[in-house]
């Protein structure tokens, strides 16, 4: 599994903040009142962000020993023993991580984007207005950084045999 890329966060960002502009900009010249989100909606974001982390946490302790270190080797064994963590429920938790990860990039996004749209206005908008998309704005980074913290925390480290071996330089491609 790859880790989120970075290009990908910035697209979905992009996008949202053209979304949100976009968005108030057809709603102003339509003669209706620019969209405000609900107030629920940067705390919703933020426990998201928090649940991510929390439901990372087991699998940090599965994959970490005692005081932070590699459970993979023990202290008395030079083998790798093999990391008490259920693989199916490590990826259902990286993959709801990645996936918050864009939705936070693209609803903080579109909070910058309705807030850029309601600050460009001749006309002060409301600080209730304000208030609200900055908070979502702020809200969407808060559940990118917590999401992107609990995809590292699941990060099992790579073991020597995962990668296959490389032929002998002088020809001879036997292993016995």
């Amino acid at each position: 599994m790859k880790r989120t890329n970075p290009l990908v966060l910035a697209t979905a960002a992009v996008l949202g903040a053209l979304a949100g502009f976009l968005f108030d900009h057809l709603l102003t010249i339509s003669g209706r009142p620019t969209f405000t989100p609900s107030v629920s909606l940067p705390i919703m974001l933020a426990l998201l962000g928090a649940l991510v982390v929390v439901l990372a946490l087991p699998i940090r302790r599965a994959i970490r020993g005692p005081r932070g270190t590699d459970r993979a080797l023990t202290e008395g064994n030079s083998q790798p023993s093999a990391p008490l963590v259920n693989p199916f429920r490590a990826l259902r938790i990286v993959i709801l991580a990645k996936a918050s990860s864009i939705v936070g990039a693209a609803v903080g996004g579109a909070g910058a984007g309705l807030a850029g749209y309601l600050l460009s206005r001749p006309v002060p908008p409301p600080l209730g207005s304000t208030t609200a998309v900055v908070a979502t704005a702020a809200a969407g980074a808060v559940l990118v950084a917590a999401a992107l913290v609990a995809e590292n925390m699941c990060i099992i480290r790579k073991d020597d045999d995962d990668e296959p071996a490389e032929p002998a330089a002088g020809g001879d491609n036997h292993s016995w």
